[in-house]
């Protein structure tokens, strides 16, 4: 993580430097990402463009109140860079201790009905519509990082459609932060591991899910985190419990992509970090998916409000100056800001 700070710095120095400093196929990648978002074609991103993705004036290095696609590269400085030490300095594992409710609560997937296997579980006989009734739309929540942090934004946003890149409809079950290759991640709260996959016919990759209590959030639901795209697979196992900012493995691009559903190597490093809600601490598992019974999604970028509510649809209709969400993180030291929150960014935040 000690490294964000430093290659952004770097980077932003040398701006001229644009597209000689980013490999040609990440480039392409960007380039077109940043094309969609440019709305009015005007070769800049505003704020409303930028879409609360995080870090916008950091970003905007010439203070000229928009991004340019040199600008937005910043975010991928020196991201090409695969080798790095595993597992990283300092890195301690909290002593096995399981939960047994992780086994008692697993239920068979034809106990779900088909709403919930279709909404969460988003087999491709299912038509797209049953993951947006269960909250899979966008809710315009966005990251405020402290004025102290160096932390890793957003690029891919919760349930931005995809079709540009398949063959069908799809929404973005998550969202995406890009990091350098080997940037642990982090559990974003306390919990319970339910799901390890090696997800080699997905396109979250090797993933892991968390299963987050009512006791480990404060919150009278039960939450569901997931991390994707892990370069290797975890040394965690079903049932295991988790700190909060505990380790979960290196950040990689593990997973299928396109419309061919191939493993795609020139995929930039990132984060996949979804969540789900129930009221219920029962689920299945289905196809490497964990589907909580009666489960919904939610826009992770809504755990950082730590209140309620969290469905999509009242999320949707807070105030404009209500979806600017402060987000607590933890520093590489293992300190948390604010003190006592319950969850934090799945990477460390570099002080700045």
């Amino acid at each position: 993580m000690r490294h964000v700070h430093a290659a952004l710095v770097v980077f932003l120095a040398g701006l001229m430097l644009g597209a000689a400093a980013v490999p040609a196929q990440e480039r392409d990648r960007v380039r077109g990402d940043f094309a969609r978002a440019d709305r009015d074609g005007d070769g800049r991103l505003d704020r409303a463009e930028w879409r609360r993705r995080g870090n916008f004036d950091r970003l905007d290095a010439d203070a000229d109140g928009a991004l340019s696609l040199a600008e937005v590269r910043a975010m991928y400085a020196d991201h090409a860079e695969r080798a790095y030490d595993w597992p990283p300095p300092g890195f301690s594992r909290s002593a096995p201790a399981l939960d047994p409710t992780v086994a008692d609560d697993l239920v068979e997937a034809g106990a779900l009905d088909r709403a919930t296997l279709c909404g969460i579980g988003r087999g491709r006989k299912c038509d797209p519509q049953a993951a947006v009734d269960r909250g899979l739309f966008e809710t315009g929540l966005g990251p405020v990082f402290p004025d102290n942090a160096v932390c890793h934004g957003i690029d891919d946003t919760f349930a931005l459609d995809y079709a540009f890149e398949r063959d069908r409809v799809a929404y973005h079950g998550g969202i995406d932060l890009p990091a350098r290759w080997g940037t642990p991640m982090i559990a974003a709260a306390a919990g319970s591991v339910v799901g390890v996959f090696r997800g080699e016919r997905s396109a979250r990759g090797i993933e892991v899910v968390i299963r987050h209590a009512p006791e480990d959030t404060g919150l009278p639901i039960w939450i569901y985190t997931g991390y994707g795209h892990l370069d290797r697979m975890p040394d965690l196992e079903v049932g295991q419990r988790v700190r909060l900012g505990e380790v979960i493995g290196p950040t990689g691009n593990s997973g299928v992509s396109g419309r061919q559903r191939k493993r795609q190597n020139n995929r930039r490093p990132a984060i996949h970090f979804s969540a789900f809600f129930s009221e219920s601490g029962t689920y299945a598992v289905r196809r490497d998916v964990v589907v909580p019974v009666n489960g919904r999604w939610m826009d992770p970028v809504a755990l950082y409000r730590q209140a309620l509510p969290v469905e999509s649809s009242a999320l949707m209709a807070l105030p404009e100056g209500d979806k600017d969400v402060p987000v607590a993180v933890m520093f590489e030291d293992g300190t948390v800001s604010p003190a006592g929150a319950r969850f934090v960014l799945p990477f460390m935040c570099e002080r700045g």
